[in-house]
């Protein structure tokens, strides 16, 4: 990578402990504000594509499972595409976007205030025209980011969500969300079966990654990383859906890299994917899921000391370290993949 030592994408990725720090801070004390925004509702749209549309299945999962509302992912084609009329009185559009200024992203927020909808933005750019959309705005603290696969603006993002189910009246500690920070910087720290599960990904044209729930959000994340910044063949799927069919892809030339938190309802059904995915003669690679699940992977990585609602923020750290030293193995550049840009504008 022409003599760089560390790329910029590594570089943020150490900086998350600091922009997570920051950004749970300076959201926590607007959780009346977005209560009050919220009380006329009843569900939750959330608009994003890309990496945000993955933070935006954790969103889905966490509202659903613990705010008791309603979640769902919008197509925003249905707004700007087909421009389609709705009524959506009650509900909470909530729009994510690292930069604020996706157009796609702007104006089906825009749209969904039109159709009634009370509108919220999370999102990195402080003035953008996202937050001159929105009534109120979550303003994530991760700093610029250089690199074009994002990683401190997504983990922020899975912040200022858990913040949202606080809002929304989940019953769960913020004080354990104030310990995400001191958790993920563990998290950087590398496992001894790290150098060996980068030298066998090298080898591979291809990889599955699976996770259920929560966790699902970083199982889709950690497959675009892939794809973005090591051109691999990665398919992202909760295990449930991987057990439908896609499993007979898995075989010794394409092994599976299973995440979980290391408590929760979806732990058990992961650690017997793994053991399905090693039982079929392919190799499984596991991050989190503590001991239960590296004992039926063939390598592991552990995850973070966090309870399952704000593991992902966590679980994601290893699969990025992953990415990043595996694009600098095959030779890339984990900073600029081919063919992309910091925005994406579609219409």
């Amino acid at each position: 990578m022409g003599g760089q030592a560390v790329s910029h994408m590594g570089q943020e990725i150490t900086q998350q402990p600091a922009a997570l720090a920051a950004t749970i801070e300076a959201l926590l004390p607007l959780r009346a504000d977005a209560a009050a925004l919220a009380r006329p509702t009843r569900a939750v749209l959330l608009i994003a594509r890309g990496t945000s549309d993955n933070a935006a299945v954790y969103g889905s999962y966490l509202i659903q499972a613990y705010a008791g509302r309603l979640a769902t992912l919008a197509a925003p084609s249905i707004a700007t595409t087909y421009r389609s009329r709705m009524d959506l009185s009650g509900v909470l559009a909530v729009a994510l976007s690292q930069s604020g200024q996706t157009r796609e992203i702007v104006d089906t927020l825009a749209w969904a205030r039109d159709c009634g909808a009370a509108t919220l933005a999370i999102t990195n750019g402080a003035g953008s025209p996202l937050t001159q959309t929105a009534d109120l705005s979550f303003i994530t603290r991760a700093g610029t980011e250089q690199a074009v696969p994002a990683t401190k603006t997504y983990t922020t993002q899975l912040a200022a969500l858990a913040v949202l189910a606080l809002s929304l009246g989940a019953d769960l500690d913020p004080g354990e969300l104030r310990a995400v920070p001191e958790a993920v910087a563990d998290m950087l720290t590398l496992a001894p079966d790290f150098d060996a599960i980068v030298s066998e990904l090298a080898l591979v044209p291809g990889v599955v990654v699976s996770g259920r729930g929560l966790a699902y959000s970083a199982a889709l994340e950690l497959a675009l990383k892939l794809k973005e910044a090591c051109y691999l063949h990665a398919m992202g799927l909760s295990y449930a859906d991987l057990l439908h069919g896609p499993i007979a892809v898995v075989d010794a030339d394409t092994p599976a890299i299973v995440l979980a938190a290391d408590s929760g309802p979806t732990l058990e059904g992961t650690v017997e994917l793994a053991r399905r995915v090693t039982g079929a003669g392919a190799m499984a690679y596991g991050i989190g899921g503590g001991p239960e699940l590296a004992a039926a992977c063939s390598r592991s990585l552990p995850g973070p000391a966090l309870p399952e609602w704000l593991a992902p923020m966590g679980l994601i750290v290893p699969g990025q370290l992953l990415t990043e030293a595996l694009s600098r193995r095959l030779g890339l550049d984990p900073d600029a993949p081919r063919g992309l840009s910091k925005v994406t504008q579609t219409s």
